[in-house]
């Protein structure tokens, strides 16, 4: 929980000197009270990226960018939050806010060294005799030297502990390495051992370009054709990118980003001289890894085999983004040919192989509209009864209101289109038509939605008010759109302050006593959703901080939304007084030998 006062979050952000950040990667002028320079997050030839110093804030009016200090490092470098501040407090010398209880030790900074140690040793290995295998398979894939010295390949040879003496005499800790992930122990003997063997290695990079972990493709019998180092401090499989910190600066000039699902894609559209291309790593892509993506373009293009595998690939990555949708932010989706991936691809057809994956890549909108249709044709009138009652539950995933209504639009449209006999064409997409479409029944149910988010952020605390414990900064800063749960909100804080033990029916009482039942019983009675209590698993609390997390971004857009009115019309009063002064100037001439002309400057001369 972030303290308040000095040493907080807000006091910290406070302090930073925006413009000074800013202008260590943009070239600003001052223009009034504002800072203009060409935006560093699109490619453009006339300076449409503003930082408003006195407000905190940046804004391109370009592209959207918009933020504070702390979004500009994280979308400019591609990391987190938390190293945000981090980075931050190194470049600027002002102390990070202060935690009245740190959630956990900054990383050792050996595991760094041991991971950098171990790098040098797999890329030494891969030129020794032994390595022959490793090399083989790289020529086998068409992986040029020069891609190899690039991404850093490596050999982990088949001994069971060559890379531990390696950095044991080098004087690393065995206990470093343990912790690192470089070795493993058994169980039963405790024994410790290299964890990569006989594998061709892949080093993991961070946002800053420092190696992290690594992965291993076996080059003989084993039971994984892939491992990835384990979690570790400075590991995060869900929150890092294969080649993120090459792919950064090649995607923002080129707009572009493919995401593949595997590190030799990545290596072969390289070869193609698309470096702007991640993978994930091993698993599917994660909130944390979509929010990486979006900072660097608006719609990151995903690759997948296009048979049946790939598209639920495809569809649990449109499902996993539509609580994140933003503004001009979305996915876009290359279903290759069955049985291709861009490795196979770029070796087969070559250049043409990258034509094919921006060939019309399909939007989000479309590919969840067709996932829907192809699961259950909606051919008779209670399947696209069901159809409907499926697309209105995608809606209540997209958290933002400015993107749910034209998703419903959209939607709504298609569904109207569909007629009595179905689809109008097989496998197309339903035109659009000009009907008039109901926006107070859709913006009805954009509110019905967020009461909903609303009473499923609440409920859980009147159960288990211990979830406030973490998270009671989130839960005060926020305000709910709705009249009653903002009040029931401000109440239970205020019980909160005072609480002696966090008790459910102490909170009850306290709410009971200022008129509260009606208000709960109703939200109880209309949440079909499980209650979560005390005893409730980790997926129902995730739930909660999911939908608190929710509700934060929204508050975040509307006040995000407020500051660039205030911004523009702040610069339309400015432009309206200067053509008045223009006009009045026109209209009333002052002579040139008057005494009181000031600093309106020479006069046009006159004919």
């Amino acid at each position: 929980m972030v303290q308040r006062g000095d040493g907080s979050l807000e006091d910290f952000k406070a302090r930073l000197p925006l413009g000074e950040i800013v202008a260590r990667h943009v070239r600003l002028t001052r223009r009034g009270r504002e800072l203009v320079g060409l935006c560093p997050f699109h490619q453009e030839k006339t300076p449409s990226f503003t930082v408003v110093e006195d407000k905190g804030f940046y804004h391109c009016f370009g592209c959207g960018a918009h933020g504070t200090a702390v979004d500009f490092v994280m979308n400019l470098e591609g990391v987190g939050f938390s190293e945000a501040i981090s980075r931050l407090a190194e470049m600027t010398g002002i102390p990070p806010p202060a935690r009245s209880a740190p959630s956990e030790p900054p990383p050792d900074p050996g595991l760094i060294e041991a991971c950098a140690a171990a790098l040098r040793y797999f890329r030494r290995a891969l030129a020794a005799p032994d390595a022959a295998p490793a090399r083989a398979y790289l020529e086998k894939r068409g992986i040029r030297p020069e891609t190899v010295r690039r991404f850093e390949l490596g050999y982990a040879p088949p001994g069971r502990e060559g890379l531990k003496r390696a950095l044991i005499a080098e004087g690393f800790r065995e206990a470093l390495l343990l912790e690192a992930g470089l070795v493993a122990r058994r169980g039963e003997t405790g024994e410790t051992f290299d964890r990569f063997r006989h594998r061709l290695v892949f080093p993991i990079h961070d946002g800053r370009g420092r190696v992290v972990g690594f992965g291993g493709r076996a080059l003989g019998e084993a039971r994984a054709k892939y491992l990835n180092s384990p979690e570790t401090p400075v590991f995060r499989k869900g929150r890092l990118l294969f080649n993120l910190h090459r792919a950064a600066p090649a995607a923002r000039r080129s707009g572009e980003l493919f995401v593949v699902e595997g590190y030799t894609d990545v290596l072969a559209l390289a070869q193609l001289d698309a470096l702007q291309a991640v993978a994930p790593l091993g698993t599917a892509l994660t909130p944390d890894q979509l929010r990486l993506l979006w900072r660097l373009v608006d719609e990151p293009v995903l690759c997948f085999d296009g048979d049946a595998a790939g598209r639920r690939a495809a569809w649990r990555a449109a499902l996993r983004a539509l609580p994140l949708l933003a503004p001009g932010k979305s996915l876009q989706f290359a279903l290759l040919p069955a049985g291709e991936d861009p490795d196979s691809l770029a070796r087969g057809r070559g250049a043409a192989a990258l034509e094919l994956l921006r060939r019309d890549p399909r939007p989000l909108v479309d590919l969840l509209w067709q996932c829907e249709l192809e699961a259950n044709p909606p051919t008779t009138p209670e399947r696209r009864a069901a159809l409907g009652r499926r697309i209105r539950g995608l809606l209540r995933e997209i958290a933002d209101p400015a993107v749910r209504e034209p998703y419903a639009e959209e939607w709504y449209a298609r569904l109207r289109a569909l007629g009595p006999s179905g689809p109008p064409r097989a496998g197309g997409r339903a035109p659009t038509v000009a009907r008039p479409l109901d926006r107070r029944r859709i913006e009805e149910e954009m509110r019905a939605f967020e009461r909903e988010l609303q009473i499923r952020l609440l409920l859980p605390v009147l159960e288990t008010p211990a979830l406030l414990v973490e998270q009671e900064e989130a839960f005060a800063a926020i305000e709910l759109s709705d009249s009653e749960c903002e009040r029931l909100r401000q109440e239970i804080l205020c019980w909160y302050a005072d609480a002696q033990s966090l008790d459910a029916v102490d909170l009850r009482n306290h709410l009971s006593k200022y008129g509260f039942d009606g208000l709960i019983e109703e939200m109880v009675a209309g949440d079909p959703r499980p209650r979560i209590a005390a005893s409730a698993d980790e997926d129902l609390l995730a739930d909660w901080r999911a939908v608190l997390a929710r509700l934060v971004r929204i508050a975040a857009q509307r006040r995000e939304a407020r500051m660039i009115d205030e911004t523009l019309r702040s610069r339309e009063g400015e432009l309206t007084a200067a053509r008045l002064a223009g006009l009045d100037r026109l209209l009333n001439p002052v002579p040139e030998d008057d005494p009181d002309r000031g600093d309106r400057g020479p006069l046009p001369p006159r004919k």
